[in-house]
């Protein structure tokens, strides 16, 4: 199989061909037809996080057919369509696991970083860990609800009862939950890079109550905020723009460093938090509801081969929407 591999972070990944893997007892091997590209995939390219799997196929956005399953898997047949997340694989015996929060498990592997990802034809996964994907989605369109969706959902159900959200970075997953806060009668205020005038007017065009700079104060003060950037200094903005008891989360597995901010934009019960990971129960409440909405995602689509393109497309702030590969054209297109 054709698969495009990283060998050193801060290096290109690198076109190979490599055998097709073959299931374990509790693994489906997986026809991927699409997999899509995230910001996590990009800092473990540039080696911000720093203990990936090495050789490592990258890529934990995975939609694909059922090819071979093992001999103990129960969940699904040959010819099934099946999505594979960022989570991977539990111990199911931590104390995190055993209080519901796998997505914290002591002993987690993620797909994309210690387990090989879907920028490849074929790749394996525990059955436990793939979610039978909704019909209304063709390929291209769900492979983003499987990270900027899920992980982004969890962000978006820690604020609570919120009725003005702010989304600092409006990208993959923003553009996805803004769906989500319409739908339930929510305000969105947008918040982007200085002068990105266009990605200001996408979020307009989505739905934003309105949009603005990053380092600008909203029109009114904010129930709640989600940072999707990686930038630490947008933290002191989101508090700042958050009215008292408000909620900032922070959705990303990375961040630049957060630089000290005054102890009063914090005081007065507002709440400041991290969201890590996702679990298998996040999956399965957000591919039930995103048909309801109904979410759909915007994609820009790669071939295989162009997948350091679409990271740098990524790096440069140049996607609306999600960039997705496509590693099997007649397949993705075909359940289009």
């Amino acid at each position: 199989m054709r698969a495009m591999i990283l060998e050193t972070p801060r290096q290109p990944l690198r076109l190979a061909d490599l055998p097709v893997p073959k299931p374990n007892p509790q693994q489906v091997l997986i026809h991927v037809h699409a997999c899509a590209v995230c910001r996590t995939d990009l800092h473990i390219v540039d080696g911000e996080l720093t203990q990936p799997k090495l050789p490592l196929i990258p890529g934990h956005q995975i939609v694909g057919t059922v090819e071979a399953i093992g001999e103990r898997v129960e969940k699904f047949q040959v010819g099934d369509r099946v999505g594979v997340p960022w989570l991977g694989h539990t111990c199911d015996c931590c104390r995190y696991c055993l209080s519901g929060r796998e997505n914290l498990c002591d002993y987690a592997q993620f797909t994309g970083y210690n387990l090989d990802g879907g920028y490849a034809e074929y790749t394996v996964a525990d059955e436990s860990f793939c979610f039978s994907i909704p019909s209304d989605y063709p390929d291209l369109q769900a492979a983003p609800l499987l990270c900027a969706g899920l992980i982004g959902y969890r962000a978006y159900t820690m604020t609570g009862d919120a009725e003005k959200i702010g989304f600092y970075g409006f990208g993959s997953a923003a553009h996805i939950l803004i769906q989500l806060a319409r739908y339930q009668g929510r305000q969105v205020f947008a918040f982007t890079r200085s002068g990105d005038t266009q990605g200001q007017e996408f979020a307009r065009q989505l739905g934003a109550t309105w949009a603005g700079d990053s380092d600008a104060l909203p029109p009114e003060p904010l129930d709640a905020a989600i940072i999707f950037a990686p930038i630490g200094k947008l933290v002191p903005a989101a508090l700042r723009a958050v009215a008292k008891g408000g909620i900032v989360v922070c959705a990303g597995i990375h961040m630049s460093d957060i630089p000290s901010f005054p102890y009063e934009i914090l005081w007065e019960e507002r709440v400041l938090r991290s969201v890590a990971n996702l679990t298998r129960q996040d999956g399965e409440e957000f591919l039930a509801l995103a048909p309801k909405v109904p979410i759909r995602t915007q994609v820009n689509p790669f071939v295989l081969s162009q997948a350091n393109e679409a990271l740098e497309a990524i790096r440069n702030g140049k996607i609306e929407g999600t960039a997705v590969l496509i590693t099997d054209p007649a397949k993705a297109y075909q359940n289009a």
